[in-house]
């Protein structure tokens, strides 16, 4: 796996604040009257960057909506939320969609990755999605470097139904990481795995927040949480606690 000092640059430092998110009075609602339901509820929050920020609660309190919104995935209803000096909360859907990929990497519980595509091959695909100004060789590069710092340069050409589950959470983290977004919103990543494998996992995730990486890591594993440097805890849409950090 990946020594201590990883094979990807960076992401590119940024004075323009300390905080890499700020969200204010962010609210996300679906329907109305009486029908409403209330996803996330008057949620204020800045995430620091190079910080791995792990958010908790239990099913339906809001973490993975709250995750949603800060990745771009979803929009708020009301609030504002800044994401590495950018205003998202107002963005139309395909300029959403573009500076997603730019911006932000997201690693599923569940791993979403094509059948049919090599583990090198899905990791690319990141770069032809999000960056069109990368040629093929160079998107291959990177990614061979991205499997080769998740400790799976030997596995490029495997398909996914011949790796383990943890292997292709691995491959997903790569995926994520290749277009060296300053931010990676990891829901739930260890869901599907053992106790092993989701350390190993984490692990990955507390290296690129090592080097700057902003990580927003939401799970229902207390243990894993407590090894980040704060903790969030989420309950019927709102912040309940926040421990950890300054």
């Amino acid at each position: 796996m990946h020594t201590t000092t990883p094979l990807l640059d960076p992401p590119a430092a940024s004075t323009a604040s300390p905080a890499l998110v700020q969200a204010r009075d962010l609210t996300r609602v679906w329907g109305k009257g009486h029908a409403a339901q209330i996803g996330v509820d008057n949620v204020s929050l800045d995430i620091h960057r190079g910080e791995l920020l792990a958010i908790i609660g239990p099913s339906g309190s809001g973490k993975s909506t709250l995750g949603s919104l800060i990745a771009g995935i979803d929009v708020p209803t009301s609030g504002s939320l800044v994401v590495d000096g950018t205003r998202i909360d107002q963005m139309k859907a395909d300029r959403l969609a573009d500076w997603r990929g730019d911006h932000v990497g997201i690693v599923f519980q569940q791993f979403h990755l094509l059948p049919t595509l090599t583990a090198v091959e899905n990791v690319e695909l990141a770069l032809e999605l999000g960056r069109t100004d990368v040629g093929r060789r160079e998107r291959r590069r990177r990614s061979l470097e991205a499997l080769e710092w998740v400790g799976l340069a030997a596995h490029a050409k495997k398909l996914p139904a011949q790796m383990s589950g943890g292997e292709q959470q691995r491959i997903g983290i790569a995926r994520a990481m290749v277009t060296r977004p300053p931010m990676i919103v990891a829901d739930e990543p260890t869901g599907a795995l053992d106790q092993r494998n989701g350390h190993a996992v984490f692990e990955l995730l507390q290296g690129l927040a090592s080097v700057g990486t902003t990580v927003v890591f939401i799970t229902h594993d207390l243990h894993l949480a407590e090894a980040g440097d704060r903790v969030v805890s989420m309950i019927d849409g709102r912040i309940d606690d926040v421990r950890g950090g300054a």
